[in-house]
């Protein structure tokens, strides 16, 4: 009978262990001064600067990228897939005020790659750094069996701050506030099943053709285009903008992820004329056959984040958020009626 170790079962322990002394050597970069311990022992130790908050409330949420990871495996495109994950979990929390702290990884492989499980986690670090968060920890899996070979699957895991007077949570947002909405860089990370579908069912297209509908841009550019925190932006208006709360436009479009926030008693309206939709949502709805309310249904179409204001500072709202890189828009207003969003959107 031949004896039998683990790499015959599928996994490689050696490679296993140079991916994680990489993973480890780069989350060291993102450390703040909050770090006690990160990746390497069992558990992440972050030491809380309870001095300032008086009651502080931890915020933590979960998420993924969908399957624009089956975008980067079949071009090889894996960097920016890191960074689309570290910055969804971070405009996830900061949707009800919390400051974005500590972050975890899960990254979970058919089998031990050091070099794409690099890439991946370059972007993670990469996002953490730029948004001023600790990569603390994660889990790196080899999971022969569970997975196809060369498939991978990615989850981020956050911890964040908020003092317990100033959490949003939509219950400030009154009639005759007004929407503003905050330019995305693309689909972000939600849509893909319908992207890949359009791009591939309905014609097959590869990372570097450039179809006149993109304005220059190839198709690897447009829909890998790096889901955009919105961090500096929410920081700058600190102390400044009285926001009254805020959503992050994800899987459901305006419509369903607006609605989140909204009190009983209020009801948005949406003028989607009030800002360019991106090339790239114009060439996969012509390429798709995909009617105008089913794309606004599942795509940001170019609104990533939306901040509801006082009328008396949408001008201001919109200055601090172009200053920080970010194009904004003045996009509806909040009225009386049953809590809901009415989108109008193109026939």
């Amino acid at each position: 009978m031949p004896k039998m170790d683990y790499r015959a079962a599928g996994v490689n322990l050696d490679t296993a262990d140079e991916a994680v002394s990489r993973i480890a050597e780069m989350a060291r970069t993102t450390y703040t001064p909050g770090v006690l311990a990160g990746v390497g022992p069992f558990s992440g130790l972050f030491q809380l600067d309870v001095s300032k908050y008086k009651e502080p409330v931890l915020v933590s949420s979960c998420d993924g990228v969908g399957t624009k990871l089956k975008l980067a495996i079949r071009w090889g495109h894996h960097r920016t897939i890191g960074a689309d994950l570290v910055n969804h979990c971070v405009n996830d929390i900061l949707t009800c005020g919390a400051e974005p702290l500590a972050f975890l990884d899960y990254l979970a492989v058919a089998r031990m790659d050091a070099d794409q499980v690099s890439d991946v986690m370059a972007g993670v670090a990469e996002a953490c750094r730029e948004n001023t968060i600790a990569l603390i920890g994660g889990e790196t899996a080899e999971m022969p069996g569970l997975y196809k070979l060369g498939d991978y699957d990615l989850a981020g895991f956050i911890t964040g701050m908020v003092e317990k007077s100033a959490i949003l949570d939509g219950q400030a947002i009154e009639s005759g506030n007004m929407l503003v909405g905050l330019a995305s860089t693309g689909p972000h990370t939600n849509g893909y099943s319908l992207v890949r579908r359009i791009l591939f069912d309905q014609d097959s297209y590869d990372l570097e053709d450039r179809p006149e509908a993109l304005e220059g841009a190839t198709v690897g550019e447009a829909v890998m285009a790096v889901h955009r925190s919105y961090r500096s932006v929410v920081d700058a208006m600190r102390g400044e903008i009285d926001i009254r709360g805020m959503a992050h436009i994800t899987g459901g479009g305006v419509e369903g992820n607006l609605e989140r926030i909204l009190p009983d008693n209020c009801q948005a309206a949406v003028d989607t004329s009030n800002w360019p939709v991106l090339p790239v949502f114009r060439f996969l709805q012509h390429v798709g056959g995909v009617e105008s309310a089913e794309m606004y249904r599942v795509f940001n179409m170019g609104i990533g984040y939306i901040i509801v204001v006082d009328n008396e500072q949408v001008k201001r709202t919109i200055e601090i958020s172009e200053n920080a890189g970010v194009p904004a828009y003045q996009i509806g207003h909040i009225s009386p009626g049953p809590r809901g969003v009415i989108v109008s959107t193109p026939s």
